[in-house]
């Protein structure tokens, strides 16, 4: 069998980590199956969908690396799924309804009210002819509904959470169009499906009940059922749903600095028994990724974890890998340099700024500023090298007895402004022998 899995978001909003998880764990399964991952457009409403997030979500999961091997979109089928309908009309497994939204809802409450189950008890199909007259006449138009088999189990084997059963009699007979005759999302899904031979659906579990129905719609056209695998929800970090991950998107995250290779490291881990991992190499997570790893319980998304994760992927990152997003006069030793104390990409820039200047001014006591100068006038004698710092401290120890910190801190503070930084070895080569001498100069001034 050849595996193919789909992402199939509504371009009515940019994606957002949740669904971002979901198209990661497609890809992911159908590339370590060497199958295909198409990116199917859910654009039914016309109204809502914009051209603006499709480009939006097309360039978010090419920047996360999840190109799709193919592309659909629903909103160039609708004769598929007229053909179809007709097909299910002709079948009985479609008829129309003519309650209005608020009818549903006071039902809903009275059913609730006497602690029975709110689900739709079917009144269209007793309807009579004069009955269906008379809104029709009112100027009524039935929305449609698909008819569950009652008599049938619906049962399958989900990848994560084991034997499913449901009984079709507890579940309502799903609306699948609209009375303006606009399609909702469970028939357009099942036919592009079958037609589109899509063999695993890979999902959230708050679609569980929506499979059970789209089962007998697979069966109602004597289709084979794919593969189906719930994944536990995201929560955030205090361990519950929260409408932050709702609006947590790529560009957000874009404008924290971090890097694709993080969201994919964290994502394609939490939730599983895998352990999280600063791992930059996607096909080292593909080679792991299997359904069997992951459990029941809610995937905790944790920013500070991320945020933790994407520093020790920075430090990973080689110079080929950044060097468009770098200073043009970095080059590769200034990246090795200043590579170790990023938290972000977005420091990039400021570290530079140690080497190029200039540097923050600190205020020295009497003493050291006095160190400095004599600092400064060793440094004249010494022969510039790539080992040049080591010389010059081994020889200001000799000659003026200071070790350690009030040894070493006047001279970084002198020549970087900070109390903290990169390896001194390696950046007094890259700042220079001229700004060396400049910046001790001032900073004992």
């Amino acid at each position: 069998m050849t595996i193919k899995t789909r992402f199939a978001p509504s371009p009515t909003g940019h994606l957002h980590v949740g669904n971002i998880r979901t198209a990661l764990h497609n890809w992911m399964f159908a590339k370590k199956e060497g199958g295909t991952f198409l990116l199917r457009l859910d654009d039914t409403d016309a109204e809502r969908s914009k051209e603006e997030y499709v480009d939006a979500i097309r360039a978010d999961l090419q920047w996360l690396g999840l190109s799709s091997d193919e592309e659909a979109r629903q909103s160039g089928r609708f004769d598929r799924y007229q053909e179809q309908f007709e097909t299910l009309k002709a079948a009985g497994r479609v008829y129309p309804a003519f309650e209005t939204s608020e009818e549903l809802e006071l039902r809903r409450k009275i059913l609730l009210g006497q602690g029975k189950p709110p689900i739709y008890e079917r009144t269209a199909l007793v309807l009579t002819e004069e009955q269906i007259a008379g809104f029709e006449a009112e100027g009524r138009k039935p929305h449609w509904r698909f008819k569950l088999d009652h008599d049938k189990p619906i049962e399958w084997n989900d990848l994560i959470r084991g034997d499913q059963h449901f009984d079709a009699a507890l579940l309502s007979d799903p609306v699948i169009r609209r009375e303006d005759g606009s399609w909702l999302y469970m028939l357009p899904s099942t036919i592009d499906d079958i037609d589109m031979e899509i063999t695993h659906v890979v999902r959230g579990e708050d679609h569980v009940a929506n499979t059970a129905v789209q089962i007998q719609m697979f069966e109602a056209f004597g289709a084979k059922t794919p593969i189906f695998a719930h994944e536990a929800l995201l929560v955030g970090a205090e361990g519950k749903l929260s409408k932050r991950l709702g609006s947590l998107g790529v560009s957000g995250f874009r404008d924290r600095h971090i890097e694709p290779q993080s969201i994919v490291a964290l994502l394609a881990r939490i939730g599983t028994s895998d352990p999280v991992e600063p791992i930059a190499d996607i096909e080292r997570l593909v080679e792991t990724f299997d359904f069997g790893r992951f459990g029941r319980a809610p995937a905790r998304f944790d920013d500070e974890e991320l945020a933790q994760l994407n520093q020790k992927i920075v430090h990973q990152l080689d110079y080929d890998a950044v060097k468009d997003r770098l200073p043009e006069a970095m080059g590769v030793d200034g990246w090795n340099v200043i590579r170790p104390n990023l938290h972000d990409m977005g420091e990039v820039d400021r570290w530079w700024q140690v080497v190029t200047g200039p540097v923050a001014p600190v205020e020295f006591s009497s003493e050291d500023s006095d160190f400095l100068m004599a600092a400064r006038t060793a440094l004249e004698d010494l022969e510039w090298s790539d080992t040049i710092w080591k010389d010059w401290t081994s020889a200001l120890k000799a000659s003026t007895e200071r070790k350690g910190k009030s040894l070493f801190m006047p001279l970084r503070q002198a020549l970087t402004g900070l109390d903290h930084g990169p390896d001194m070895n390696a950046l007094l080569p890259l700042i220079g022998r001229d700004s060396v001498m400049s910046r001790l100069f001032t900073a004992a001034k």
